[in-house]
């Protein structure tokens, strides 16, 4: 199961709008918050393993149909993602600004990871929030300031940070320009 870990918010989201349920629903069907449901699909946290049952349970479909819907690694010695498979991420509702776009998320051996490009638009709004990852950030254009706990550290084109996602964090523009940035999220 271990190659399937980050796919798994990904398949949520799909099994869960394919069948016309909220959130919501799911939320309420495995007792569990919707700020939940909305991290695990947004690739933020993996869900414990009775959480996923019952995920799956509301879901209405059987466990082996969940699985057999992910992406599977092709026994090569790489793994290939094709700009045509790239696809935008949903964030909270009360994040403006913000734009993810999924570019890479694998399991291998006991890492898993996944990767995003995210641009952030002059004047962005968004609370702190924290992801079950260390995050690894690689300015591509413009710059941002990323607040870390109580730090807040300039990133100019160029810069890179890695830092343990589970400290509250949350990145700023405050220049007239949009930022681009590569994320990747290496879940512990």
């Amino acid at each position: 199961m271990e190659d399937y870990l980050i796919g798994i918010g990904k398949r949520i989201k799909e099994i869960r709008r394919k069948g016309g349920k909220t959130i919501n629903e799911i939320a309420i069907g495995a007792d569990v918050t919707g700020g939940l449901i909305s991290r695990i699909e947004n690739g933020r946290t993996i869900p414990s393993l009775p959480v996923l049952l019952k995920i799956i349970a509301t879901l209405e479909v059987e466990v082996i149909e969940f699985f057999n819907g992910m992406p599977k690694v092709n026994g090569s010695n790489y793994i290939l993602s094709r700009k045509e498979e790239y696809s935008t991420i949903e964030k909270e509702d009360e994040a403006v600004g913000f734009s993810y776009t999924y570019i890479f998320g694998k399991q291998l051996s006991t890492l898993g990871f996944e990767t995003v490009l995210l641009k952030v638009a002059p004047g962005s709004e968004r609370g702190k929030v924290t992801t079950d990852a260390y995050e690894f950030k690689y300015m591509l254009s413009g710059e941002c300031s990323y607040i870390i706990g109580e730090e807040e550290v300039l990133l100019k084109e160029g810069d890179s940070i890695f830092f343990d996602g589970r400290i509250p964090h949350v990145p700023i523009n405050k220049s007239s320009v949009a930022s681009t940035m590569l994320v990747t999220y290496f879940f512990i």
